[in-house]
């Protein structure tokens, strides 16, 4: 009997995350992310490397777009199997997956009109994606599980979800195989959360595996623990108003929001700001806000005591959340400095372009990136230090001061990685590295071999292995 794992995504990239393993005559799909760097969007368009009516269940790590975000697409053409994954992350992911398909049919009607203008045609198609339609159409497949609860998938498989400390719901995907008197344990890290952060507890830690799949989006570096995120974020807001712009800030509708959310309240409450209207333009993250406060039993400890002696982070009076399209349009005629938070956070799609538009060139105004950006998004355009940038068909000069808070980060870093990691009390078979752009993941290959003597793997794209 053979255990196979193929790398569908997130190999050697850092979105699109897949990767598929066969045992006992069974296929598990493990994530189906959608891909949002520039470079790979061809393969969100591409038909499924496997049949998806041949997949017997797909095993959801956490809602983010590129872990859960081709999962209409799959429905579409053909799965019928059930979603495993955590209450909140089914809550999360059906929210965001309509968000998602939102987007796709408004960008392929702005494409379409674009394109007709201009009398050419572009390198993807002028339809969507997926629909509104489609994405509804994964909702009755979704089977939510809470942590530590094992889940039977057939004959010799099951698999556990744990707490990954990284969004909430997110989850470390322990799978075990068992087969003639033998078992094996692999381990799928999903993205591995930091210690010590707001409102989410810490990430699980293993003593035993035989495999293990680990991402490594920070696998080539070390966050700067002197940086200070509140401090950061004060004098950007206060810099910024002393200018007369506003604060821009491109942010993940899931955690990022709630984060920023929480270190405003701290501000505020600290009198390190002064009071100043905040837009959170984005109805995903508002229904993601609300999703929060239904699962506070997730949150740790330092969450749960802000909340008994401050109430909810999340409830600011000056934050206002736009709901429709022309309430966030007139968020631009406002006079004195705001803040908006909104989406995309690589400013790959949604309403943030249209904040970027009018306040990039812009030198009194800031824009704030409190996430990763991904190589061939325009987010990391920006903090590249591109002189000009194409938004919305249009080229803009980029004038606005940039900021990038890298200690936001959901991601643990390359000390952080190895520490989970030599929770391992005996050294695993073999060390996948996965979920990080080229140099990063095997840079941390690298590193995780002098570290540890283990045998470490950093597949590509499609590459398909034979398990022990």
């Amino acid at each position: 009997m053979q255990i196979k794992l193929q790398f569908l995504g997130a190999a050697q990239n850092v979105t699109g995350s897949r990767h598929l393993l066969e045992a006992n005559g069974l296929r598990l799909l493990i994530d189906c992310g959608l891909y949002q760097e520039r470079q790979f969007r061809e393969r969100n368009w591409a038909p499924f490397p496997i049949p998806p009516d041949s997949i017997d269940a797909v095993l959801l790590t956490h809602a983010h777009l590129d872990h859960c975000g081709l999962l209409p697409k799959l429905v579409k053409e053909g799965f019928k199997g059930r979603i495993y994954c955590t209450s909140a992350t089914a809550e999360i992911a059906q929210i965001i997956l309509l968000d998602s398909a939102k987007i796709q049919e408004e960008d392929a009607e702005h494409k379409r009109k674009r394109h007709a203008k201009q009398g050419r045609k572009g390198p993807y198609p002028e339809v969507p994606l997926y629909t509104t339609e489609d994405a509804q159409a994964c909702f009755p497949l979704f089977s939510p599980l809470e942590y530590r609860e094992a889940v039977s998938l057939g004959d010799g498989l099951e698999a556990t979800f744990y707490d990954a400390g990284h969004v909430l719901g997110s989850s470390i995907i322990r799978a075990k195989v068992r087969w003639n008197g033998q078992e094996r344990i692999i381990l799928f890290s999903g993205d591995i959360g930091r210690t010590n952060r707001p409102i989410l507890c810490d990430p699980t830690v293993f003593d035993a595996a035989d495999y293990v799949l680990v991402e490594s989006t920070y696998g080539d570096r070390l966050h700067d623990e002197a940086m200070d995120v509140k401090e950061i974020i004060g004098n950007v807001i206060n810099s910024t108003k002393r200018a007369g712009g506003n604060i821009i800030v491109p942010s993940f509708a899931l955690e990022r929001s709630q984060e920023i959310l929480y270190y405003m309240n701290e501000l505020l409450l600290d009198k390190a700001i002064p009071y100043m209207k905040i837009f959170l333009d984005s109805p995903m993250a508002s229904k993601i806000t609300e999703v929060f406060q239904r699962h506070s039993e997730l949150f740790d400890e330092q969450m749960a005591a802000f909340m008994r002696n401050f109430g909810s982070p999340f409830n600011l009076p000056q934050v206002e959340m736009a709901g429709n399209s022309a309430q966030s349009k007139a968020i631009n005629n406002i006079k004195g400095t705001v803040m908006v938070i909104a989406g995309s956070g690589m400013c790959t799609g949604g309403r943030i372009k249209y904040h970027l538009a009018n306040n990039i060139s812009r030198p009194q105004s800031s824009i704030m990136f409190v996430g990763y950006q991904a190589v061939g998004t325009l987010g990391r355009q920006i903090i590249d230090g591109a002189k000009k940038v194409r938004i919305l068909g249009q080229q803009y000069d980029v004038k606005a001061n940039i900021v990038q808070v890298h200690g936001f980060s959901a991601h643990a870093d390359r000390f952080e990685l190895l520490t989970w990691l030599k929770g391992l009390q005996t050294p695993p078979r073999k060390v996948f590295v996965i979920h990080g752009e080229t140099e990063s993941a095997s840079n941390f290959g690298n590193y995780l071999r002098e570290q540890t003597g283990w045998n470490v793997s950093v597949p590509a794209y499609q590459d398909e292995v034979v398990l022990e």
